[in-house]
């Protein structure tokens, strides 16, 4: 989860700091949001790649404990109960 947490704040960091520097160019409302985003884009996925592949993995593994979990809570509640035939 801690990935995940640090991945979003990373590309909201790049994001705000985009923005800023547009600002300063001049650029005002939706443009400046348009080009904010798509250059934020580009460098997030150039500077956080590492980053990114972490926060997958993180994701990956808690996906697959949360199915471990429920596969063993089917396959108990669906076992067949000493006694009862």
């Amino acid at each position: 989860m801690r990935s995940v947490i640090l991945y979003t704040v990373a590309r909201l960091a790049i994001f705000a700091a985009t923005a800023g520097v547009l600002a300063l160019f001049g650029a005002r409302g939706f443009l400046l949001v348009l080009l904010a985003l798509l250059i934020s884009g580009i460098v997030s996925y150039v500077l956080l790649s590492a980053q990114r592949d972490r926060m997958s993995a993180a994701v990956t593994r808690g996906f697959r404990a949360q199915r471990e979990r429920f596969e063993k809570a089917v396959t108990k509640e669906d076992g067949v109960r000493p006694g009862a035939e």
